[in-house]
């Protein structure tokens, strides 16, 4: 099982970005996705979740209005978009997957597979 995050980089505060996740190696739609985010010296973040079908999602409060998932279950491909970007949404975004999940608040620990991750920097 592959897992591919995609789409971080060097933006400023107030910027958009897409972040995509290519998975192989799994039947893609038996498996609800999440997206996750790590910094320096904290523990892992859930961001957001999707269940299998793309239909419903999950957000931390956080989030909500910024952040948005999505899944193309034809190209096994998870996005998170994320608007109005903060510094304190620098971190490491990883993508991950969880069997027979739904749009769950998850715990990194629950999950199945993990992607490498990718950087997000938001400067000031």
């Amino acid at each position: 099982v592959q897992l591919q995050a995609s789409g971080g980089g060097l933006v400023q505060d107030g910027d958009s970005l897409r972040l995509s996740c290519a998975a192989s190696g799994l039947t893609f739609s038996s498996y609800a996705m999440a997206w996750f985010r790590q910094a320096p010296e904290k523990e892992r973040e859930f961001v957001a979740s999707i269940n299998r079908n793309g239909f419903r999602k999950n957000y931390p409060d956080a989030m909500k209005g910024r952040f948005s998932v999505s899944r193309d279950n034809s190209k096994n491909t998870v996005y998170l978009q994320m608007n109005d970007l903060r510094p304190e949404d620098s971190a490491v975004y990883f993508c991950a997957a969880k069997f027979n999940g739904g749009n769950y608040i998850y715990s990194p620990d629950s999950m199945n597979y993990w992607g490498k991750g990718t950087q997000v920097t938001v400067s000031s």
